[in-house]
């Protein structure tokens, strides 16, 4: 099969990209000829995606539609799969040249004018489908330009109604849990046009466990913005009655608030901010954990640490937000917590320390569950099912 991605970046550089690299890498193993149509290089493993890629087509160009067009014309492709792509020009142009679509939703960039779901003050997740809400009293019309100068940008609410209106055209809408689908059937896409296709990180090192030692070790990982809620997570800490030592992996725009929150906190002495570190570092980290902290308060699409975590039967704590509860299940391989509620995330982290008996049976019980539901051969196996389809509808 000849599979187009169109994705708005080539190489590395977060989740989604990773997510395309791994599928196309695995994909062209199975004899699937693999092209991709792009914007802007990240200048970070772009070796790789030029392997992965045998044929690659820039939408760096003044027109950006008719390069969408000749890279269709010339590539020839079965099945066009959108990883992400904001550009309404791209997406028009797919939609009417009648190629077979579909799309990975990864996030809330398609329905939410700001992109995450939920009120930067009062960090009230919403609930509603888009619409004149986002207006007023939301003000989504104005958000933050994370592009570099003016810090403000315009967001056209009639292009993002149109945006929904042409991704309701694609053949599959792929979503990564059930809340995330639950997102798209509240803005009024077909149920029988939306799967569920979670994307498994690959596999970790089945005989790393944690030594559960009395360091009483909590780790954070993960980007420190103001969604993440690690200001939250350190509010939390303060409350706890036991020993403790947190390690806070990540950088980001929150970092600095943060650590002075930290140290207001009397935390200094336990919090420790080390910054990001390579993936392989982290195994050091996992071999002396006893808990995961997951403190989004961020709807987040699935938080994909969660399962890597759990994959070295590490439990996690975490909030009741966005497609959270589709892994974490309270009391089998973690806890989930009521949503913002510090005491009680306090209270979990306390009993996981002092019972490492429970921590090590919640860990393992987490391990057979990604084992069982998040397996990655399933994952591509059932992609390569959802492209046929969609190939002959």
């Amino acid at each position: 099969m000849k599979l187009l991605y169109v994705h708005e970046r080539f190489g590395a550089l977060a989740g989604a990209e990773a997510n395309a690299f791994i599928t196309a890498q695995e994909l062209g193993k199975r004899a699937h000829q693999l092209g991709i149509l792009h914007g802007s290089s990240t200048q970070k493993n772009e070796d790789g995606w030029r392997a992965a890629f045998s044929s690659r087509y820039s939408l760096e160009v003044p027109d950006p539609a008719a390069a969408t067009r000749a890279a269709l014309e010339e590539f020839q492709p079965d099945v066009v799969y959108v990883h992400k792509m904001a550009d309404l020009r791209v997406i028009q142009a797919l939609v009417d040249s009648g190629r077979p679509l579909a799309r990975m939703v990864h996030d809330h960039d398609i329905y939410c004018m700001r992109s995450y779901k939920y009120d930067y003050f009062t960090r009230q997740i919403c609930t509603r489908a888009a619409g004149p809400a986002c207006i007023f009293p939301c003000l989504a019309s104005v958000v933050k330009n994370n592009s570099g100068g003016f810090p403000l940008k315009w967001v056209s609410y009639s292009a993002k109604l149109r945006e929904i209106e042409l991704n309701k055209q694609f053949k599959r809408m792929v979503v990564v849990t059930n809340y995330m689908r639950d997102e798209l059937l509240r803005n009024g896409f077909d149920p029988g046009r939306i799967e569920i296709h979670a994307p498994v990180p690959r596999m970790g090192d089945p005989d790393l466990r944690s030594t559960f030692s009395d360091r009483n070790l909590i780790l954070y990982a993960g980007q420190i913005i103001r969604g993440k809620g690690v200001d939250v997570l350190l509010e939390a800490l303060a409350r706890l009655k036991s020993p403790f030592e947190c390690i806070i992996l990540g950088d980001g725009s929150h970092k600095a608030y943060c650590e002075e929150l930290s140290r207001k906190l009397g935390l200094s002495d336990r919090v420790h901010f080390k910054g990001f570190i390579p993936q392989e570092e982290l195994k050091a980290y996992y071999r002396e954990c006893s808990v995961v902290a997951l403190s989004s308060v961020w709807p987040e699409p699935i938080a994909t640490i969660g399962l890597e975590v759990m994959r070295y039967a590490l439990p996690v704590v975490g909030f009741d937000a966005g497609g959270i509860k589709d892994w974490l299940k309270d009391g089998e391989n973690g806890y989930l917590v009521p949503w913002m509620n510090r005491d009680v995330f306090a209270q979990r982290l306390d009993e996981l320390l002092q019972d490492k008996e429970k921590a090590k049976r919640l860990g393992e019980n987490g391990f057979e569950f990604v084992s069982k539901h998040y397996d990655f051969p399933s994952y591509i196996e059932d992609l390569e099912q959802m492209f046929d389809r969609v190939k002959h509808l």
